[in-house]
Order: structure tokens, then C-alpha cells, then sequence
């Protein structure tokens, strides 16, 4: 990369992750013993801010987080510090809490995750849009944001600014960051159960219509299927890896391919960009904070495809 790096804002809401290594994820009413026990930052939005920074682009990020009073915010404000991110324009919420998870991770790499959100965190109001656009090449928003980022992300695009929404769970085909996105990623799950349809494709097709925003959908090992701009389905392969914690990897995903449109690259190649980061985070424990350094993910990018090892690894 040449010249300064793009200053790209995150908006989201950050979390406090326990995360427990266990060999099953326990039946109803039993108990298990975890193998092994870490404490670390999380939530979509931050997943992706630090995975952004890590690849080299300079981020900001902006969206609630808890009373100044208690543990978790603090926690989360220090790594985010340790990782470079700007967070001068997070918002802290007096008597809020900030959001807590316990994900438990099974040997396969799956997760299973519960997590508690204070509904006064989508009270927030951001930071003056002149403040949080100024010097912005890209925005990366989760879906959850609507209520409080919508208007934000409108201005973005009026000002020619890419927003790029990182869905993680279905939307309402009345969702107001639906049209004011100018790039929607999905997850396979997450696109059929928006649009309705149980076929990635057809989900695609049926959402282009709703909207002018750029469409695709992550599926793990069969890679990522989008519309290009004739409309027409594409896919983008996955890089095979050994996948032992998958936490994060869509997170990652969605980071850096927004980073590498923030760099004035194409979706062909942000895509492609994109997949390798994820692989190579499947590849190791720690959610978001295991997110690759940008020479891991160029190493990959030029490595032969016999190089790779094979597994499954789910975005």
C-alpha cells in the first residue's frame, strides 16, 4: 500500500466475550467442564474494526457502550487502545450496562453463543456527522445499528462514502439500512431467511430487487456468492484451512473487504482479499483478537493451492 492509510469508521456495538473450550455444548439442565477459559472483546462491528487495523487502515469507532462506572467497558476500551482504534467517538451511557456473552467452542471449531444487550443502548446518538465523516473512505455498520445509524449512513452516501452493512442476523425487508447501504454482506442463513427463499441465489435475486446495494453471502467452505452488476451470480472460492474457532471469522470477513474498497479496490478482488483474512482467522483460537497481520494474508493470496490444508471453516 502507498500514501496514508484510509481512515474507515465502525459503528457498532461492542461486547464483553467469555469464551469456554468444551469438548460438546451441554444437554438441557446438565452441566460440562470447559477445557479452557478466555476473556476477550468482541461484538461484530469491533470484530472487524481490529481486523481493519491489523490489515493496515486507520479506524474509528463510534456507537454505545456502558456507564463509565462499571468493568466491562473499561476492559473493552483497553484493547481497543492496545489494537490502535480511535475510540473518541464512543459513546458511554449512564446507567447502561455493556453487553456480556459466554460462547462455548467445540473442538470443530463451532460456537454456541448467549448474550445480553441493555435495550438502553439503542438510545445512543452519535457523534455529529461532519466530526464522523471527515477524512472517511469507508463505513462498516452492523445490521443491528438501524435505529441509530441510519441517518449517518445516509449522509455517507450522499457524500459518495461506501457503507457496508455486516448482516448477522435476518432483516426486515423494511430495514432502513436495506437502501442505505451501499453494500450488503450476508451469511447463507441470514439472506434465505430475509428474503424467504431456501436457496442462496434466488435470496439474492430476490433482495436486488428491494435495493440498489451490492449483494453477496458468505457459506463457509463453498465460498461466497454475489451478484455482479448485471446482475448475474458469481462465486468466490474459500480458502481451505483446518478451522479450530470459527468466532469471529465472519467479522473478519466483513473488515476486510471493506477495508480493501476503502483502498480502491473492486469487489472481485476485496472478496477475495476478504476470504483469505477469514481462513486464516479460522486457523486459531480468540475470536476477532486472532485476526490475521495484512503479510499472513498476502502470503496466502500468492501461496499455491495444493499448499492449503483442507477443513471446514464456516463464516
Amino acid at each position: 500500500m502507498a500514501g496514508i492509510a484510509p481512515r474507515i469508521l465502525c459503528i457498532g456495538i461492542p461486547v464483553r466475550d467469555l469464551t469456554f473450550r468444551v469438548e460438546a455444548v451441554p444437554a438441557r439442565g446438565s452441566k460440562a467442564n470447559a477445557t479452557h477459559l478466555a476473556e476477550i472483546c468482541g461484538g461484530n462491528a469491533l470484530n472487524a474494526a481490529i481486523a481493519m487495523a491489523r490489515l493496515g487502515g486507520r479506524v474509528a469507532f463510534a456507537g454505545p457502550m456502558g456507564d463509565a462506572r462499571e468493568t466491562s467497558s473499561g476492559f473493552i476500551l483497553e484493547w481497543m487502545a492496545k489494537e490502535g482504534i480511535d475510540t473518541s467517538h464512543v459513546v458511554r451511557m449512564p446507567d447502561v450496562t455493556t453487553p456480556v456473552s459466554a460462547i462455548m467452542i467445540e473442538p470443530s471449531g463451532e460456537r454456541t453463543l448467549t448474550i445480553y444487550r441493555d435495550p438502553g443502548l439503542w438510545s445512543v446518538e452519535l457523534p455529529d456527522a461532519d466530526v464522523l465523516l471527515a477524512d472517511c473512505r469507508a463505513i462498516l455498520v452492523e445490521s443491528r445499528c438501524a435505529a441509530f445509524a441510519t441517518s449517518l449512513c445516509t449522509e455517507a452516501r450522499r457524500r459518495g462514502i461506501p457503507v457496508v452493512v455486516g448482516v448477522d442476523r435476518a432483516m426486515s425487508l423494511q430495514d432502513s439500512l436495506l437502501t442505505a447501504a451501499s453494500h450488503l454482506l450476508f451469511a447463507s442463513e441470514q439472506v434465505q431467511e430475509s428474503a424467504g427463499i431456501a436457496d442462496d441465489g434466488e435470496a439474492l435475486r430476490h433482495l436486488a430487487k428491494l435495493t440498489p446495494a451490492f449483494l453477496a453471502a458468505t457459506r463457509g467452505p463453498l465460498g461466497t456468492i454475489w451478484l455482479n452488476e448485471a446482475g448475474e451470480l458469481e462465486e468466490t472460492p474459500a480458502f481451505p484451512v483446518r478451522a479450530v474457532d470459527t468466532l469471529g471469522a465472519g467479522d473478519v470477513f466483513h473488515g476486510a473487504f471493506t477495508l480493501r474498497l476503502a483502498e480502491a479496490e473492486g469487489v472481485r478482488e476485496a472478496l477475495r482479499f476478504a476470504a483469505a483474512a477469514a481462513a486464516l482467522k479460522c486457523t486459531r483460537r480468540g475470536g476477532g483478537l486472532a485476526a490475521p497481520q495484512r503479510l499472513e494474508v498476502e502470503q496466502l493470496l500468492h501461496m499455491p493451492p495444493a499448499a492449503t490444508r483442507s477443513g471446514p471453516a464456516r463464516l
